[in-house]
């Protein structure tokens, strides 16, 4: 990957003035769009099949299923960010589909779920991954990453079919980091959201540019980024009403403020957490999680928060051996 760093400056600056810009502005209000639509014309993420289901006022939320193979179902859930999609998880699907059961979710508001201009919560996200589950009618394993580990444990609380979680580079086990984090922790993301709406558009186009999109990811990569997922971060992120969960994303609402006490701290599950370095997460609080019975973790070195992608061999032996010793 190579990104001057002239262009990450500009990424930078757009960025800046437009928060700037946003504080003299009047704050702006979403209206809920129940039913909205699916997003149709973007390319599948995955193999399998591309369905749909209709979640109670929000509307379509897309995931991806292939029931061939045997064993238990496993639900793959990816990260929140600008670009999120199911391809986040495609090297894991790709290990996995055709031996057992897999199924991929996209959360409202990316890939190829419905994004209307209505207001994107976690309790939202969790309730399409419950969704997901009660369509799936059996019991299930479920993988999620980043944000999205989040989503998969306040689900696995309330969801009993939901048998094991595995967590890679999962936030919320350690300090916030960043102005995301960090406005979260201060009220929720409120003030920030409202500052950043008023100027949505050209704070999601500086973002949404191929050396921004590289950049971010790089940040995630130990070695080159996968072209791959730049290229369908491209074609995600300009679908029409692209910009409206990201900017709940950004603003820190969709994290939990103290996810460890709130949500990890209470399962009762077998959970794995698949960890190294992180650029946007850390882990303080991961000894004190695996100190909970059927909770353990394991270092998938030479990695920066995308391990499926760098070392995808060391993941699935992993999560093969966890699954395994469950049985």
């Amino acid at each position: 990957m190579n990104v001057s760093r002239k262009t990450v400056a500009l990424i930078l600056l757009a960025g800046a003035l437009a928060v700037g810009l946003a504080a003299c502005a009047p704050t702006a209000t979403t209206v809920p769009v129940p039913d909205a639509k699916a997003t149709t014309d973007l390319r599948p993420a995955v193999g399998g099949e591309r369905k749909y289901l209709d979640l109670p006022g929000f509307g379509q939320v897309a995931y991806y299923e292939d029931t061939r193979g045997e064993g238990r179902p496993l639900v793959l859930t990816p990260s929140v960010n600008a670009a999120a999609s199911a391809y986040e998880m495609k090297p894991v699907w790709d290990a996995y589909v055709g031996t057992r059961p897999v199924y991929a979710l996209e959360w409202p508001g990316f890939g190829s779920s419905a994004r209307p201009d209505t207001q994107y919560t976690r309790e939202l996200m969790t309730r399409s991954l419950t969704a997901l589950v009660q369509r799936v009618g059996t019991d299930v394993d479920v993988v999620g990453l980043s944000l999205g580990s989040e989503f998969t444990a306040r689900a696995a609380l309330g969801e009993p079919r939901i048998r094991s979680l595995a967590l890679i580079s999962p936030s919320g086990l350690g300090a916030p980091r960043g102005g995301t984090q960090e406005a979260n922790a201060e009220d929720g993301g409120r003030k920030l959201y409202n500052r950043l709406n008023a100027v949505s558009t050209p704070l999601y186009a500086a973002l949404r540019i191929r050396p921004s999109i590289e950049y971010f990811l790089s940040r995630s990569f130990r070695g080159p980024v996968d072209s791959g997922l730049v290229d369908y971060g491209m074609e995600t992120s300009r679908q029409p009403g692209a910009k409206y969960a990201p900017v709940y994303f950004i603003s820190g609402q969709l994290f939990t403020h103290d996810a460890y006490a709130e949500l990890y701290s209470k399962l009762t599950i077998p959970v794995i957490v698949l960890y190294d370095q992180d650029g946007f997460v850390s882990f303080e609080r991961l000894p004190q999680f695996t100190q909970q019975s059927g909770v353990q973790a394991v270092r998938i070195e030479g990695t920066d928060g995308l391990p499926q992608f760098e070392k995808m061999p060391e993941v699935k032996a992993t999560l093969d051996a966890f699954w395994a010793g469950q049985q």
